[in-house]
């Protein structure tokens, strides 16, 4: 089958891809920024499941980081076919724009969009030259609503969709497909430093609960699987928001 490379494939949502790709097949690289010992773990409870996979450091927030990261996973494991941008920041939360300084602006949007834009730049002229490519790109509700985290991670993550849809432009035909997958509410650690808050916010969504990461990442499976859908920004919120 193919390489599949994650960022922020230590937890959350990526490790949930990580471990979904690998059940269609996929063999996985998986990027992590700080947690060594998380991205191992994701590592091997893919090789458990017969595929090939290792671990990758990459601070996201450095802007040599990304190309880097693809020269290594290529080098070490061989073309990447498969990109899941999935390494981003929700911190910190903060509603009022007049306490968000330039530095906090700066570090959401380094990691939030513009690592995303430098990994997709290097990694999809392989992708284009073999015909065969999966590119999507981990957004957020808050990206159709300016969500609760705050106009800085909102912007970072609306970014995300122009960015989608200015790839796929350049894509579509050549075998490679771009898209966005914009979930609402996940139950991840990312959430859990005040989870009796989201708890909250849970019972405003009509079916009644927090999203489980499992559940994102079969919808990227299913993204990845099929060559039709490209240039596409997908909500998975519980209903929370008519698309």
């Amino acid at each position: 089958m193919a390489l599949a490379l994650i960022t922020g494939g230590s937890r959350g949502i990526g490790a949930a891809c990580a471990v979904r790709l690998a059940r269609d097949g996929h063999d996985i690289a998986v990027a992590y920024g700080s947690s060594a010992e998380a991205a191992e773990r994701v590592a091997a409870e893919v090789r458990a499941l017969g595929r090939a996979a290792r671990t990758f450091a990459a601070e996201m927030a450095d802007a040599e980081a990304p190309s880097v990261l693809v020269s290594e996973v290529e080098r070490e494991l061989g073309p990447i076919e498969i990109l899941i941008a999935s390494a981003g920041i929700n911190e910190p939360l903060e509603q009022d724009p007049r306490k968000i300084d330039a530095a906090t602006w700066d570090r959401v949007m380094a990691i939030n969009l513009r690592a995303p834009f430098l990994v997709a730049r290097a990694a999809i002229g392989g992708m284009l030259e073999r015909g065969y490519g999966r590119i999507v790109l981990l957004s957020s509700v808050a990206a159709y609503t300016g969500g609760i985290v705050g106009p800085h991670y909102a912007a970072s993550k609306a970014g995300l969709h122009g960015l989608a849809h200015s790839l796929s432009q350049l894509a579509a035909g050549r075998g490679v497909t771009v898209n966005v997958v914009a979930p609402a509410l996940i139950a991840t650690d990312m959430m859990r430093a005040d989870e009796q808050a989201f708890q909250g916010l849970a019972r405003r969504i009509p079916v009644g609960r927090l999203g489980q990461a499992g559940e994102v990442a079969d919808l990227i499976a299913a993204i990845v699987s099929n060559p039709y859908i490209t240039n596409q920004s997908i909500l998975i919120d519980g209903g929370l928001r008519p698309s």
